[in-house]
């Protein structure tokens, strides 16, 4: 296996299918609603919604830096992290913001698949750290946030919402 393969691996585990770790990514948001992906703990808190998001960004910010592309084209107005919802919760455009989800992650594997083992050791342009240090710790990224998701899930439910709160 080569080191590209091998962060290929890395970043499909981290992000949708079987793992060893529990729910991945996109996993932890398969079948939740728009109204518990915007339920705050507490306010001032993140929601599920604002952690897709901000995920979707960071794979966008690690493809965008790869490629050596320009800032400012993430579909979202902002950076890194995301009000989410504006107003009521809207169901299509809570799956929107998961497609986006789904869209950055494929693209950033096409960017890596494009890779030489060699580029792992070059630091990109605006990242102070290697191309392997950045990939893969957007994996472990996934992870991290596919954690909190979970523990969001559950604080979402009635009965510890309310325990929550005291």
């Amino acid at each position: 296996m080569t080191a590209i393969e091998l962060l290929l691996n890395l970043l499909d585990q981290g992000y949708n299918g079987k793992a060893w770790h529990g729910p991945t990514l996109r996993g932890s948001v398969r079948r939740v609603e728009a109204v518990t992906a915007s339920s705050r703990p507490r306010p001032e808190r993140h929601n599920i919604w604002e952690h897709v998001l901000h995920a979707a960004y960071w794979k966008y910010i690690g493809r965008r830096r790869l490629l050596g592309e320009k800032r400012g084209s993430f579909p979202r107005k902002g950076s890194n992290w995301f009000v989410r919802p504006v107003g009521q919760p809207d169901e299509q455009v809570w799956i929107e913001d998961v497609e986006l989800l789904d869209q950055t992650h494929k693209s950033l594997r096409v960017a890596v698949a494009g890779l030489d083992d060699r580029d792992l050791k070059v630091t990109p342009k605006g990242s102070k750290v290697n191309n392997w240090l950045l990939l893969s710790g957007l994996a472990a990224h996934d992870v991290y946030h596919a954690g909190q998701i979970q523990l969001l899930k559950r604080l979402a439910q009635p009965e510890h919402a309310a325990q929550a709160s005291d």
